[in-house]
């Protein structure tokens, strides 16, 4: 059956070839708005045909391993499944879906193997108790079976615990079930050899996404040769919780790559569906842009610092150089602020769409304002009073570095009443001024007797140069009564 399937899937994708010289966008045009369509929930789950094992036998099966069976939806059928047989090399799944899938894939380096040092900073940078909210699932889409069956015995032997413990997966999608690689569309003059790689790498992920959806709440997808910040995890559920009540697809924590990209584990399905439909198009990370504008995602969500690093130094297309790296990476992205749910508002002239909710969002992104008077503010009033431990405001940019706030001060409020111009704090006290365009207070809920309502900057003289508040950082601390319970 699922033989069967498969070579009708890939017929209909076989069809498409025979377009390659009429234009391309009305072609994806067309089967962009026929994914539209797609249930979102659609049932994608794997069904696992084997029995429990014992213990031992989680570290490492047979590459022969037919016993798995994992569903996602035909090509040809958009309503229908395909049943593709995954080789378990490693691990096996748990019961229990966890908070975060990463997943990798990798294949046959000729210069260079970075995956167990991926592999090994994901969990040497996590703590044990993010450790109990992850798995890790490592494709080997390389069909030289000898080393596929080398690199799991070393994986094995030096993460045998995370395998155990259900942390670390490593699968194999058979050749069997890939389209033809020859013949394929030579789009954007490349040669046939970088068309092949860069096809069978939009199929090696789109098999990769298909296993791991109903894993986990989220899916964040990694290269093979990527170091992670420390505690990233803590940091990633700090922009989810930031983001509730927001519509988003994917969301970047770094700007190279496949690297860093995170996603609803519901969309996997039809992100797969995607990349095997498109496979010979265009590379991947083309193709997650147009998934993302697909699903009505229009602008980039990307999140800085970075929380992962590109550290590979010879590329897995024909072992050439690769030197790029994330200038916005940073080691330790544990710092990056909890900026409770609040509203914002002002009474200086905004620029353009530069509004005032810009600098309080950790996207790459800014307030920015034309000249202020004195007097004039900028409020930030939470849903609910709050502990704030520490607050830092930077204004200008690189850009514009005269868009400071010359003079201006900090001020926290509290006994907020409703009036006709909205919620207001009626009492404020003043934490400090401004210093060449940026404050920063620690300590704040030692220095204040109340929890805080509202944070407020008041423009003290006024200035010729416009304003840009390029970042608004509030970190959280524990209540009086949290503490004691």
């Amino acid at each position: 059956m699922g033989d069967a399937t498969m070579r009708l899937m890939w017929k209909a994708v076989d069809r498409m070839r025979c377009l390659r010289k009429r234009p391309l966008l009305p072609l994806l045009g067309l089967l962009l708005t026929a994914l539209l369509f797609f249930d979102r929930n659609m049932d994608d789950g794997f069904v696992l045909e084997a029995e429990k094992r014992p213990l031992g036998e989680a570290l490492i099966h047979p590459a022969n391993s037919d016993r798995y069976v994992h569903a996602f939806p035909d090509l040809s059928n958009f309503s229908g499944t395909i049943n593709v047989t995954y080789r378990f090399l490693a691990g096996i799944p748990l019961p229990r879906r966890k908070y975060l899938t990463i997943g990798l894939s990798s294949v046959k380096r000729k210069r260079g193997n970075y995956l167990l040092e991926t592999i090994k900073s994901i969990f040497d940078q996590s703590s044990y108790e993010e450790l109990k909210e992850i798995v890790v699932v490592v494709h080997l889409a390389d069909f030289d079976l000898v080393w596929c069956e080398n690199l799991v015995q070393e994986i094995t032997r030096k993460f045998a615990h995370h395998i155990i413990a259900g942390r670390l997966l490593v699968i194999q999608a058979p050749g069997e079930y890939y389209p033809s690689l020859d013949g394929l569309k030579r789009n954007y003059n490349d040669p046939e050899d970088r068309v092949r790689f860069r096809s069978k790498q939009n199929v090696d992920y789109a098999f990769l996404l298909n296993f791991c959806t109903n894993l986990s709440h989220f899916y964040m997808m990694l290269e093979d040769d990527v170091r992670c910040s420390r505690n990233f995890l803590t940091a990633l559920k700090k922009v989810i919780t930031s983001r509730e009540g927001s519509y988003w697809v994917m969301l970047e924590f770094s700007k190279l790559g496949y690297i860093g990209k995170l996603y609803h584990s519901r969309d996997l399905p039809r992100l797969a569906h995607f990349l095997l439909m498109f496979y010979q198009e265009m590379p991947c990370d083309w193709l997650l842009i147009h998934f993302r504008g697909l699903l009505a995602q229009k602008d980039v969500i990307r999140f800085k610092p970075s929380l992962f690093q590109h550290m590979g130094y010879y590329s897995s297309y024909k072992g050439a150089e690769n030197k790029l790296k994330d200038d916005d990476f940073e080691e330790d992205s544990i710092d990056i602020p909890d900026n409770p749910p609040a509203a914002l508002y002002t009474n200086i002239n905004v620029f353009e769409n530069y509004d005032a909710t810009k600098a309080y969002s950790s996207v790459d992104e800014y307030f920015w304002g034309k000249p202020p008077c004195t007097g004039d503010f900028f409020v930030i009033i939470f849903n609910r009073s709050t502990k704030i431990s520490r607050i830092k405001i930077v204004t200008g940019s690189e850009d514009r570095q005269n868009d400071i706030l010359h003079h201006g001060a900090l001020e926290v409020g509290h006994k907020a009443v409703d009036m006709k111009q909205g919620r207001q704090c009626t009492s404020y006290i003043t934490l400090g001024e401004f210093k060449g365009g940026k404050i920063e207070v620690n300590s704040v809920d030692h220095k204040i007797g109340f929890d805080i309502e509202c944070v407020r900057i008041v423009i003290t003289a006024s200035q010729k140069e416009w304003l840009i508040i390029r970042t608004i950082s509030l970190w959280t601390a524990q209540s009086v009564s949290q503490l004691k319970k």
